[in-house]
């Protein structure tokens, strides 16, 4: 039995406009046999299956490669790493998982989890045990006592349970990649951000260029991709000249990273989405609020699209992910901001934005030969919408507006099940956000009476 499809606009992700009056065919397998145009489509058989999408805009299914399925919509660091078991994040991660998958993104990179979290919802759906996107796995990030994820004392260390697994030695790396290996990871995530600045106020890679060459060399040995978060320029070029196959954000990159990155073929994902949530999302009152953090914010934002421009005109490859799992990126919500942000602070044209999203994404995607392009040959994962995105990138946001998502063929139906937050992240006690000496209470109550006087 084969399923004919048949689409009122077809973006098959390889060119800039969509064919009318289109048709797709796959076999049982979800195997791709027919693109193109449905009045040369093949005959349909009395057992053959037909999906009207003649009223819709079809596409590939969109790709996420920067979807944290281990975090759980957290607000503070320790809620990712402390307050729940791993088992519990696990069955937390495959229902976050579902949610992506209903917002049309049928495959993501989880790219640097707590323990096996994604590794274990990779397989169960791989298994057929749960319908769910396709998903790229990796375990903790790689890093040392003044990297990223390495955010608690050193009284306390790095927990087993926490997203970061801590390294003191280059022999303690390379037995950690091995490690992760073993355990069937599809990448390895090095955090190559430092936490200490140089009296210029540019930040120290967490580790040398030379570590940083072993660490990814012997990656690509054992057969596996390697990944870095990099906003400083140090953190990026080393990442860039060591060949690692996809820089996370990159927003102090210059000439010499991009010229790095030119010879060795790493890809760049920017992470728009979640900066410009901080933004325009954070409130006054909260900490992420205070200190000038927002302005700080602003500025880094700013001058990484002016640096970002620069390797988009030279040409680096630009993957599309938006650092899903934060309190400020719910899973299921903002994938497709990334793209409205290509467009509107990139320069990206709609048609180049949607490519990115899929054709190139899975340009680094585990088999991602078989997705990414509606093409004979490749998977039959695709998503319908009402509106054409070409026109509106923004309708991608708009859940209300997708009437399908499949994947190998398979409709994915995900129920909207609503659910309590405090029972799913929010397990971190905080009674005060501020100290009440008694200056500070006088000070309070001072404006308390400001405030009275005025009413």
């Amino acid at each position: 039995m084969k399923t004919f499809v048949r689409c009122g606009q077809l973006f098959t992700g390889q060119d800039d406009e969509a064919q009318k009056n289109a048709a797709l065919v796959y076999d049982e397998a979800g195997e791709l046999l027919y693109v193109g145009a449905e009045a040369g489509a093949p005959k349909r058989g009395k057992a053959d299956r037909l999906i009207d999408h003649s009223g819709q805009f079809v596409m590939p299914g969109l790709i996420d490669v920067h979807t944290h399925l281990a975090y759980g919509n957290a607000k503070t660091e320790e809620d990712i790493d402390l307050y729940s078991p791993l088992e519990f994040r696990a069955l937390r991660g495959m229902f976050f998982a579902q949610k992506v998958a209903a917002a049309g993104y049928t495959a993501i990179c989880s790219p640097g989890d707590a323990g096996q979290v994604s590794l274990s919802i990779r397989n169960a759906i791989n298994a057929g045990l749960f319908d769910g996107p396709r998903v790229m796995a990796a375990g903790p990030y790689i890093t040392s006592h003044q990297g990223l994820t390495d955010w608690y004392p050193t009284w306390i260390g790095a927990p087993t349970t926490s997203i970061g697994k801590l390294v003191t030695t280059v022999a303690e790396a390379i037995e950690e990649v091995r490690w992760q290996v073993k355990n069937g990871v599809d990448c390895i995530k090095i955090a190559m951000d430092g936490i200490q600045r140089r009296p210029d106020g540019e930040l120290i890679a967490t580790f040398t260029q030379e570590e940083t060459d072993i660490i990814v060399r012997e990656t690509h040995r054992m057969g596996k991709k390697a990944v870095s978060h990099a906003v400083g320029r140090e953190a990026t070029l080393y990442s860039a000249r060591a060949g690692v196959d996809l820089i996370f954000h990159g927003f102090h990159l210059d000439d010499e990273c991009i010229a790095a990155m030119k010879k060795t073929g790493s890809m760049l994902c920017p992470t728009l989405t979640q900066p410009k949530n901080v933004i325009e999302f954070t409130q006054p009152h909260e900490p992420a609020g205070q200190k000038g953090r927002i302005e700080a914010t602003v500025a880094r934002y700013k001058l990484g699209c002016t640096n970002l421009k620069k390797a988009i005109k030279a040409g680096i490859p630009f993957l599309t992910g938006t650092d899903s799992g934060f309190a400020v990126t719910p899973y299921g919500e903002w994938h497709a901001r990334e793209l409205e942000l290509f467009v509107d602070d990139l320069g990206f044209s709609k048609a180049a934005a949607l490519r990115a999203a899929t054709q190139t994404n899975a340009r680094f995607m585990t088999h991602g030969d078989e997705i990414g392009v509606l093409e004979t040959g490749r998977a039959a994962d695709f998503i319908a919408w009402d509106g054409s995105p070409l026109v509106d990138i923004a309708i991608l946001q708009d859940k209300q507006r997708l009437r399908g998502v499949y994947i190998a063929g398979k409709e994915i139906r995900v129920a909207d099940r609503p659910y309590d937050p405090r029972r799913v992240t929010d397990f971190s006690l905080s009674n005060w956000t501020d100290l009440y000496t008694q200056a500070r209470v006088a000070e309070l109550r001072g404006e308390r009476r400001r405030l009275e006087a005025a009413e």
